[in-house]
Order: structure tokens, then sequence, then C-alpha cells
């Protein structure tokens, strides 16, 4: 994959997805090393950086002829889903999502609001993807896989394509990492331009695990973030882009996760989900420590959660 792909994205997804706000923020509001650019993802349709990728996988198929009369399938831990379900309504098409039990009720009843049926799964996410793969079979629709395609991975990647026409210049890019489709479209735009870390939770990182043993390796997944970052194993195209092109992986702790979400809504109003936070969580907890001058772009990339649950001291 190459920026082509991504540029081929950009016009493929025209104004139907947003281009999110950049805001600035000082390091002492934060509580981080240095000022830093926040880029709004949460502000997205759907609440996340989702449909990028969702719409990126769907026209791509249309213009094919391989979107058939049953429409839609995916499974997801609930982000990916109400993309789908989006996307499902904004062409037309009928959309089923699969989502594991241990999704949050609050993305299970926004995929419903969208206008998709939800089939809720005992187990996890692979569990939830088995049983998509089951009604696939059945029906025919399009499967929509939340990470591991290449057109989800480069409409994924239309952020940074956006980002760079929206302020002068920066030298490094910070993530949130689950599948890995959302740093790996990243990196197919920026490639070696720029610096890209990416952020797992300590207990959902099938990224370091993949570094760690050479190839995408299943892990066992949990935590505060795991509804949105908790694949069990990276996928095959996001291995392809971050073997070569992001620079830095790190980890950090639901707690550190949870103190990000708290100052993005103490200092800013923002509420923004575990997922959505963890990249701010590396800077905050020191899991990533920029040199000195470093201009750095964090990616606020979600907000599906109950608005209370970010509530309390920073």
């Amino acid at each position: 994959m190459t920026p082509d792909d991504v540029a081929g994205a950009v016009g493929r997804l025209g104004d139907r997805v947003r281009r999110t706000p950049v805001m600035r923020a000082r390091a002492g509001e934060l509580a981080v090393p240095s000022d830093v650019t926040l880029k709004l993802e949460l502000l997205q349709h759907t609440g996340s950086f989702k449909p990028r990728g969702a719409f990126n996988r769907v026209l791509s198929a249309r213009e094919a002829g391989e979107v058939p009369p049953s429409g839609l399938i995916a499974a997801s831990g609930g982000n990916h889903g109400a993309a789908v379900a989006h996307v499902a309504g904004e062409l037309g098409l009928a959309a089923e999502v699969f989502v594991p039990a241990t999704s949050p009720a609050t993305k299970r009843e926004r995929i419903t609001s969208l206008g998709a049926t939800v089939h809720v799964i005992d187990g996890y996410y692979d569990d939830a993807q088995a049983a998509a793969n089951e009604r696939r079979a059945e029906t025919g629709a399009l499967l929509v896989h939340p990470y591991d395609h290449p057109a989800i991975v480069a409409g994924q990647g239309t952020m940074a394509h956006e980002l760079d026409e929206q302020i002068d210049g920066y030298d490094t890019l910070v993530v949130a990492t689950g599948g890995g489709g959302f740093v790996a479209g990243q990196a197919a735009w920026v490639e070696d331009r720029r610096r890209i870390v990416s952020v797992e939770p300590l207990t959902s990182r099938c990224l370091q695990a993949a570094i760690e043993a050479g190839r995408p390796t299943p892990v066992d997944v949990s935590g505060l973030a795991a509804d949105s970052l908790g694949a069990r194993q990276l996928g095959e195209v996001a291995w392809s882009l971050v073997r070569r092109f992001v620079d830095e992986a790190v980890v950090v702790g639901d707690d550190d996760i949870r103190a990000a979400q708290h100052v993005l809504w103490e200092r800013f109003r923002l509420v923004v989900e575990p997922g959505g936070a963890t990249a701010l969580a590396a800077l905050r907890s020191g899991a990533y420590v920029p040199e000195r001058g470093e201009r750095m772009v964090v990616v606020v990339c979600g907000a599906n959660c109950d608005p209370a649950t970010v509530q309390g001291d920073a």
C-alpha cells in the first residue's frame, strides 16, 4: 500500500466524512511535557474515525460491483459497527452487525439507532467475528472487516492526509492502536516523513506482541479500553506497514487512560471514551517522552461512552 491508495480514498470519500478540527493545547493544560496539537477525530460521524475506512471499503466494492442485495455485515466492539450502520444508511443498504456480549450497551444502542440489525454474541470479539462469518456464508452480504482490509486501511489514512492540509508541519503523530488499521492507515500516508508512535493498553497489546514475535500473534485482551482497542491479533495488512513505518510502540495502564479521559473533560469539556484517550495517556504517563522542541499531534479518536464515566479528578 502506498500514499496513492490513501489519496484515492480521499477522492472517493469526498464530503461523506467530516473534516475534523485540530486544537492547540498548552502543556500545562494537559500535564504533558510540551504543547501539543489535538486532532479531534471523536467529532467524526458516529463519534469515531471509523467511517473513513468503512466508507472507503463499501464505495470501493460498489465501484467493482461487489455489493450484493443483502447489503453489509460486520463484527464490532461498537465503533466500527456504528460506522457500518451509518454507511449503510447513507448508501441505502441493509446492515447486520455482530457484537460481543462484553460490548457496552451504549454502543449497541447507537448501532441500532442508526438502522442496523444487531446480534449480541456470547464471548468476545473473535466470537462475534466467527458468527458474522457464518451469517455471511448464508446471505452473501459484503463483509466489512474493522481493520484487516486494504480499503479499510487506506480510508483510515485520509485523516493524516487531512492533517497535512490543516497544520504547517509536525514531527510526531501519536495514535491509539487496536487491530492496527488506524495506525497503519496513517503510516501508509506518512511513511517516513514523520515519526509515528503507537499506544496500546497494557492489557490489549497485539502490536507489541507482534513486534516481540516478529509476526502477528494472538494475545489475551481485557481492561478499560478493550471494547475499542481489544483486538486479539494485529491485522496482516497493518503488520506490513507498521513494521516499516511505526517508530515507537508503547503501552499504558488503565489508570493512565482514565486520567487522560478526565483531564480532557476538565480542561476542554470533551467526552472521550477510553480508547479515544489512550494516545494522550502515553504523554501524560511518560510512556512516550518527546524530545525538546518536538512538534506532536495527538489523535483523540473516540467519544462513545457514558458521559458520567469521564467525571472525576484528573
